[in-house]
């Protein structure tokens, strides 16, 4: 109800400047604020204005009798009475708004013919950036990196949605010292990887990566073999070229595999992508005389940002030996993102969704990028944390062995738990399927609890991960809301035409209470999706989702569509079509397709 919301909001505010104009005529006065907000329980109606109470103190006046001048200005607009029913003053001065019956029924028309279902395209769209997943060369995806991958992508299909132009950037790490190492130890240990294809694969890479660290930490010779072979790689020595591409190109092809599984598109920009602009970086900090060395080092001193000893923290932007870090990296990317192209890619949002062990450092390249003034106007920076995987003993989610869990083998067993529990229920209602359906339905719902078990949590705590919990027919899980679609596709195997053309033309008239609940849940998408592209919150489309699957479930047990009268049927049919559509755009928002039958 975005639209409607806007237009009340529309009609307050002209109804209170109409009712108190001497606050109107104040250049510098308290100005008007409806404070407009869907009404917090079904008996308030569908919308409450609590504009009132705030200029009781600057009118002098009571904010009930502030209240009542309001109202009597709205149901003087005709536009507002066409839309509500006669306003109700509560308590010490909100003012109660139920829309009209009618009008309600009318929005449900709409969205039945809009895709969209009711959410409109942003006007004036610039590009975004969303920074997720970001994997290291030569290192597995483990489960840390499941909440980045799954939060960025929902993050970025809900703006992709919204009409934004979204560039999905994987950041990966394929750049640095630890390259060094592990090309001298490939140099050493593997010379035929130099000149066979695919003679290491990534799995070796990892044990590879584990020997050639324990070598570094020993052995001194090694170590200086290992940073005179980074000298090497930043000058473009072609050997050494050959030897990262071959580690970056062997680990790509597996994080891919995961990426395919997931549904999950990315267009990579590792670190080394910004190695040229490094040297830009400083200059243009050292010209907007941010700049000062300090022990030998170029760093930024924050503003605001104190360490222990109670001076400020410095952001080093170049080491005392010239080289580079992190944060020259992120600075680098910062620039490069907001200028614009072909400089640049033009954004005017750049999110960083990343582990809240990182906020610190984030929160400083921040500070600095805005203060150098690479921000242009209204460009936001804006970064998205989120807490640990947690085991079911509150303790960070490990392997027997104490190792941390590889993303694949979290994603096969749940796919695996998926298929055990699937051949369980069949077995149990005495029904047969195709070994094709079964793998289908297990691989679909073994995937989507993973992925809502995720992104239903308030990304910015921590949370336990329970296999038993996720994959739950019932509770906030993804079996739950699956099996809503696939109850809503049985009505039309039972003869329900939910394609709209039981009686088309008529309108629609609900008269039951559970009818208008369900209208008025299904009528609240628009303004969810508008929350979730601003506050970039995936569990609030979560938590409407599985709202709007509990409401629909009343609705189906205590009303009767199939063997509904015939007046009553097309509506009824009509809430199941709109309703089955909503959830399947929004799963789809969260990644996560939708089964006809489990």
């Amino acid at each position: 109800m975005l639209r409607i919301a806007q237009t009340l909001d529309a009609q307050l505010r002209v109804a209170m400047e109409r009712a108190f104009p001497q606050v109107a005529a104040q250049p510098d006065g308290p100005g008007f604020d409806p404070q407009l907000a869907p009404a917090s329980k079904p008996e308030f109606g569908d919308f409450q204005a609590n504009g009132a109470l705030p200029l009781a103190k600057p009118l002098g006046q009571a904010p009930r009798a502030i209240a009542a001048a309001i109202v009597e200005q709205l149901q003087g607009q005709p536009a507002f009475t066409e839309l509500c029913l006669e306003p109700q003053i509560a308590g010490p001065g909100f003012i109660n708004l139920t829309l009209r019956p009618e009008r309600l029924a009318d929005e449900v028309q709409l969205r039945l013919g809009d895709p969209r279902l009711g959410v409109p395209p942003v006007q004036g769209a610039a590009p975004v950036v969303v920074d997720f997943s970001s994997p290291n060369i030569a290192k597995e995806m483990h489960v840390g990196h499941l909440r980045s991958t799954i939060i960025g992508d929902s993050l970025a299909r809900v703006l992709e949605f919204r009409g934004h132009p979204v560039l999905r950037l994987n950041h990966v790490g394929d750049w640095g010292t630890q390259f060094g190492m592990l090309i001298t130890h490939l140099k050493q240990v593997a010379p035929e990887a130099l000149s066979t294809a695919d003679a290491v694969d990534l799995g070796d890479l990892v044990a590879f990566y584990r020997q050639a660290k324990a070598r570094f930490d020993d052995d001194e010779a090694f170590q200086t073999t290992s940073r005179e072979e980074v000298v090497k790689l930043q000058g473009g020595d072609p050997v050494s070229r050959q030897a990262w591409q071959l580690l970056c190109d062997q680990s790509r092809r597996e994080f891919q595999k995961i990426y395919d599984r997931l549904a999950i598109r990315l267009s990579e920009r590792g670190e080394s992508f910004y190695n040229p602009y490094l040297e830009a970086v400083v200059a243009d900090l050292d010209a907007s005389g941010l700049l000062v060395t300090d022990d030998g080092a170029r760093c930024v001193f924050l503003e605001g940002v104190s360490g222990k000893d109670g001076k400020p923290l410095p952001v080093i932007v170049q080491k005392s030996d010239g080289g580079f870090n992190y944060a020259t990296t992120d600075l680098a990317a910062i620039r490069y993102r907001f200028a614009a192209a072909p400089e640049g890619d033009g954004a005017r949002r750049v999110i960083y969704v990343t582990d809240a062990g990182q906020a610190n450092h984030f929160a400083g390249v921040f500070q600095v990028a805005r203060r150098a003034g690479w921000l242009p106007d209204g460009g936001r920076l804006e970064h998205v944390p989120f807490g640990l995987v947690q085991g079911e003993d509150g303790k960070k989610l490990k392997t027997r062995a104490g190792d941390t869990v590889r993303l694949r083998d979290l994603l096969d067993e749940a796919v695996e738990r998926a298929e055990a529990d699937l051949r369980r229920r069949l077995a149990e209602e005495g029904r047969s399927e195709e070994e094709a359906f079964i793998q289908h339905v297990a691989t679909t719902v073994g995937l989507a609890a993973v992925k809502y078990a995720d992104l239903s949590q308030n990304r910015i705590t921590n949370y336990q991960f329970s296999f038993d919990r996720m994959l739950a027919l019932q509770g906030n899980t993804a079996p739950y809301l699956l099996y809503a679609v696939v109850r809503i596709a049985g009505i039309a195997r039972k003869g329900g035409d939910l394609a709209g053309g039981e009686a088309a033309d008529a309108p629609l008239i609900f008269t039951e209470p559970q009818e208008w609940a369900l209208v008025r849940e299904l009528l609240r998408f628009d303004a969810v999706i508008a929350e979730v592209e601003e506050e970039l919150l995936p569990n609030r489309l979560c938590t409407y989702l599985f709202e709007l699957s509990q409401v629909f479930n009343r609705f189906y047990d205590q009303v009767p569509v199939l063997k509904a009268e015939p007046e009553a049927r097309p509506p009824r049919l009509a809430l199941c079509r709109l309703t089955a559509d909503t959830l399947k755009l929004g799963l789809g928002l969260l990644g996560i397709p939708t089964l006809e039958r489990m």
